[in-house]
């Protein structure tokens, strides 16, 4: 953005193009969250209590396909799927051993989960009660965004009202009882590895959005009351500057999206708030230890461009899951460019 009036504007001020916060990452660094999700519930719990000592700041949670979609594991359709992308989750016994150790209350957790979100996420707030640990103490976000699943995966389960309406009982039980969890990360991330350009990419999201933000308001609930806990998904790509410009102009929309279209009153509703995860489908099978530089050329993009959390792709998820020392390296990638 160019031009004396962008000049003027500072960071923490509408309409939020320089980023959300007045001093971003002078006060706060973003959140490093590094979605992993290993086979069984055991093994993933050992890949985040590594990640926690090697110093992320978050939890991220990938689910195997089975999971995503409601099957259980032993159901013959998920024959061949079982812990492929992701852990497998059939029971509460699944996410206790998912989450051993793991105070819930000091860490932040977000879940990739759409289709089956609402049991996900009751699971997880079961899993916190064990702990001791209320609802009103949790953090983190649900993905819950059906619609990209429609545009860009297909992991979806019924039909669009139906799904639309467990979306927004999500937010209205989340209002009520779990205020700081971010129920919804309306994701252009997907949109984007399924082949669409920059611009595609913020324009489908944002479209996504107005339609979450419609059907709520629509149910009875206040903009202002689940606004603020709104948030998005974006993908960085290799073409540093376009993606930086692309999530400023995604955050001034927004605003204006909220404050003028739907007559938002709290400031912290105008916010857009958005998680980044490098591209996947930049990286090859061939020469990983490439891979490297294209994700720290990504994960500077995300950086300049004020994301609140990121997750870096390791070397070598073009050939499978990523092994402990890539895992570390992409983290690293992170630490190095957010303190050297």
């Amino acid at each position: 953005m160019s031009g004396p009036k962008n000049h003027r504007e500072a960071a923490g001020e509408p309409p939020y193009t320089r980023g959300i916060y007045p001093e971003m990452y002078r006060k706060r660094l973003w959140t490093m969250r590094q979605y992993a999700g290993y086979a069984s519930a055991a093994q993933s719990n050992i890949r985040y209590h590594k990640l926690l000592e090697a110093g992320q700041t978050g939890l991220s949670v990938a689910f195997d396909l089975p999971t995503q979609i409601g099957y259980d594991s032993d159901h013959q359709l998920a024959e061949g799927e079982v812990g492929k992308v992701g852990v497998a989750v059939d029971s509460m016994a699944d996410m206790e051993r998912l989450f051993d150790g793991i105070p819930l209350d000091r860490v932040s957790t977000s879940m990739t989960i759409n289709a089956t979100a609402a049991t996900l996420l009751a699971m997880y707030i079961a899993v916190a009660g064990k702990q001791g640990i209320s609802r009103d103490r949790l953090r983190g976000t649900v993905q819950n965004d059906i619609l990209k699943e429609y545009i860009a995966r297909g992991t979806y389960i019924f039909p669009p009202a139906p799904s639309m309406r467990l979306v927004i009982d999500i937010m209205r039980y989340c209002h009520d009882h779990v205020p700081r969890w971010n129920t919804i990360s309306i994701s252009g991330y997907h949109i984007r590895e399924a082949g669409s350009t920059a611009m595609h990419e913020i324009a489908f999201t944002l479209a996504n959005g107005i339609a979450y933000v419609e059907a709520a308001v629509k149910a009875g609930l206040d903009v202002d009351d689940f606004a603020p806990r709104l948030s998005f998904f974006f993908n960085a790509h290799l073409n540093l500057f376009e993606e930086v410009s692309k999530f400023r102009a995604a955050r001034r929309l927004w605003c204006r999206i909220m404050r003028d279209r739907f007559g938002a009153r709290n400031p912290k509703s105008w916010l857009l708030r958005f998680h980044t995860q490098t591209a996947g489908s930049s990286l090859t099978a061939q020469q990983p230890d490439v891979n490297v530089v294209r994700t720290t050329l990504e994960a500077l993009a995300a950086v300049l461009g004020g994301t609140q959390s990121l997750h870096t792709n390791s070397r070598d998820e073009a050939l499978g899951l990523p092994t402990e020392d890539s895992v570390r390296l992409a983290l690293r990638t992170q630490q190095v460019i957010g303190y050297e």
